[in-house]
Parts: structure tokens; C-alpha cells; sequence
């Protein structure tokens, strides 16, 4: 291999290999940041991401390219077609990730703020609080006598809890809706 196809050989497989996953990667998680006490993981998560979308956008790109030459494609040093398609999908990542906010020095948020709503776990949380209040209301119904005064409060609170609870529901399938 002659000295000039080095730095050829070491841009193709850059370019095989690792950049058009690494722009990929920064577009679709802007926030991932590689310090701080995480660094290490994300390390390997944003390197081994790229390696695996670079190889799967590999293949997708000379699939494409074998599927609209006419004459079929092969892939040489002399043309570089593959090398080029290639560089256009690590250009397109980088723009989108450049607009995300993937290369500032402060990250975007992970998940946009949503004002007033608690999320799915705090919901589900909540959901099971209610419902363990509304067993130990219907246990205490079934000991209880024939007192009618401690029954009707513990049916108020049994409807109090059944109204709480079909309210957080409502509001969480508005939220779903919009």
C-alpha cells in the first residue's frame, strides 16, 4: 500500500466505522455529556452507539446504493461513493445535533419541563396509595358494626378517595390526549 493511501484508508474507516454514528448519536441525545460522574459510561455508551449505528448506516447506505445503480455498485478506493454518501448522513447528524444543542457547553435539558405535572411514577405511586387507603376504608367497614355514624364517615372517605382517584385518571388521559 503506497505512503498517500494511509490517510485514505484511516478517513474510510473513520468514516465506515465511527463518525456517521457519533453524529447520529449527538443528534438524538443532545444531553448525554461525557464528564461528571457519569463520564465513564457515557463514554462507552455514546462510543459504542456510534460504532453500531455507523455499521448499520454502513449497510443501509451501500444497500441503497446497490438498489439505484443501474450497473450495480461496487465500492472502491477510486470511487468513493459509499465514502461520500456516508459523509453527507455525518453532516446532516452533526447540523441536527449542532441545532439540539449536542455541542454547547451547557446540555439541553433531558425531557422538556412540563408546568404542573407530575409523571407517570409519581402517578402510579399515587394510584396505589389510593387504592391501599381504599382496601383498609373496606376492611374497617366489614369489622365495624352496626355503627351507623363511623359507617357513614367511613363511606364518605371511601367516596372522597373513589372521586380523588377518578380525578388524577381524568387529568392523565387529558394529558395523553394533547
Amino acid at each position: 500500500m503506497p505512503i498517500a493511501s494511509y490517510p485514505e484508508a484511516v478517513v474510510g474507516l473513520l468514516l465506515v466505522f465511527f463518525v456517521p454514528g457519533y453524529a447520529v448519536t449527538k443528534a438524538t441525545f443532545p444531553e448525554w455529556r461525557i464528564r461528571g460522574p457519569e463520564a465513564a459510561l457515557r463514554l462507552v455508551e455514546t462510543f459504542s452507539l456510534a460504532l453500531v449505528l455507523s455499521v448499520g448506516l454502513t449497510v443501509l447506505a451501500g444497500s441503497a446504493l446497490l438498489a439505484a445503480a443501474p450497473g450495480g455498485f461496487r465500492a472502491y478506493w477510486t470511487d468513493p461513493l459509499l465514502e461520500a454518501v456516508l459523509a453527507a448522513v455525518a453532516a446532516v447528524g452533526f447540523v441536527a445535533g449542532w441545532a439540539r444543542g449536542a455541542y454547547r457547553r451547557e446540555p439541553p435539558p433531558s425531557r422538556p419541563e412540563e408546568p404542573d405535572e407530575s409523571g407517570a411514577w409519581e402517578v402510579s405511586r399515587e394510584l396505589d396509595r389510593i387504592a391501599r387507603e381504599e382496601r383498609r376504608i373496606a376492611h374497617q367497614l366489614r369489622v365495624h358494626g352496626e355503627d351507623s355514624a363511623e359507617r357513614g364517615r367511613l363511606r364518605a372517605d371511601l367516596d372522597r378517595l373513589a372521586a380523588e382517584k377518578a380525578e388524577l385518571q381524568r387529568r392523565r388521559e387529558a394529558e395523553y390526549a394533547t
